[in-house]
């Protein structure tokens, strides 16, 4: 378990974007969604969208349909690695259950499962997108 030091709002507000809703006649449910971490190095991008896990006393998160268009029209660009994880982090510390890439016109494939894979992968998408 990783300790977060540099979260700038340990509590961050979630903006209500329901305002927007509506606003597109012929897209009626049309507004923007939610991106949970984005990295960029060199004009490569990793993008990370978190999702909580079920447990016996929380019902889980979903990917929502309208965030999958958007997820997966981001993978399918060269320069974006998209991956979903399923953890989250509470009380500073960061979980990682599993994490799965969507893959370019394609479906998600499980990459890795635990904080210790996932800091690997994160540091091989750097030195991917570093050119090295």
């Amino acid at each position: 378990m990783a300790e977060i030091r540099s979260m700038r709002n340990p509590n961050p507000k979630v903006v209500d974007y329901g305002a927007l809703i509506g606003l597109i006649p012929s897209n009626e449910k049309f507004s923007p969604s939610d991106i949970d971490g984005i990295c960029e190095r060199k004009g490569k991008f990793l993008v990370m969208e978190w999702k909580r896990p079920k447990t016996d006393d929380y019902e889980g998160e979903q990917v929502s349909y309208g965030q999958q268009i958007l997820l997966q029209a981001l993978a399918d660009k060269e320069e974006f690695i998209v991956i979903i994880v399923w953890g989250h982090s509470d009380n500073n510390k960061m979980f990682v259950d599993k994490f799965f890439r969507v893959q370019p016109k394609g479906k998600c494939i499980e990459i890795g499962s635990g904080l210790e894979m996932f800091k690997a992968y994160y540091k091989q998408w750097y030195e991917w997108a570093d050119g090295n």
